[in-house]
């Protein structure tokens, strides 16, 4: 009489990568969430706590890897953590920019204030045409 089959069992890296995309997913939702209300210490601290987490990642996976391979889900939900870092960075750029145009609408530097430089690095006075005179 042979034995039933019972349901491959989980690679022992599936398991140790669960905590480690959790914690990455976790990250990204605090993130979100102080982004949101708009808390600049909160944010600061969750971004920080963001990159220390997706570091962490990066090793578990590699040394899964190394050891067996990463499992197709793992795989897939360290890329959509991924991706919403892309598109939160994505969103942080677009609303500095956007800040940055607003900024010099309300307070633009003077003419004179506004620096040129020549290909030697020097400054280069706006009124003589980017003449050096010595």
């Amino acid at each position: 009489m042979t034995k039933p089959r019972s349901a491959p069992a989980a690679t022992p890296g599936a398991l140790d990568l669960e905590p480690v995309v959790d914690a990455v997913e976790l990250r990204l939702a605090t993130l979100a969430q102080a982004l949101r209300e708009r808390d600049t210490d909160a944010v600061e601290l969750q971004a920080s706590e963001l990159h220390r987490a997706l570091a962490h990642a990066v090793q578990c996976f590699m040394r899964a890897a190394q050891h067996g391979g990463v499992p197709d889900p793992m795989r897939r939900r360290l890329a959509r953590a991924s991706a919403a870092v892309a598109s939160q960075r994505e969103s942080l750029s677009r609303a500095t920019a956007a800040l940055d145009r607003a900024i010099d609408v309300l307070m633009p530097l003077p003419r004179a204030a506004a620096a040129v430089y020549g290909a030697t690095g020097t400054p280069v006075n706006r009124a003589s045409g980017g003449i050096l005179r010595a």
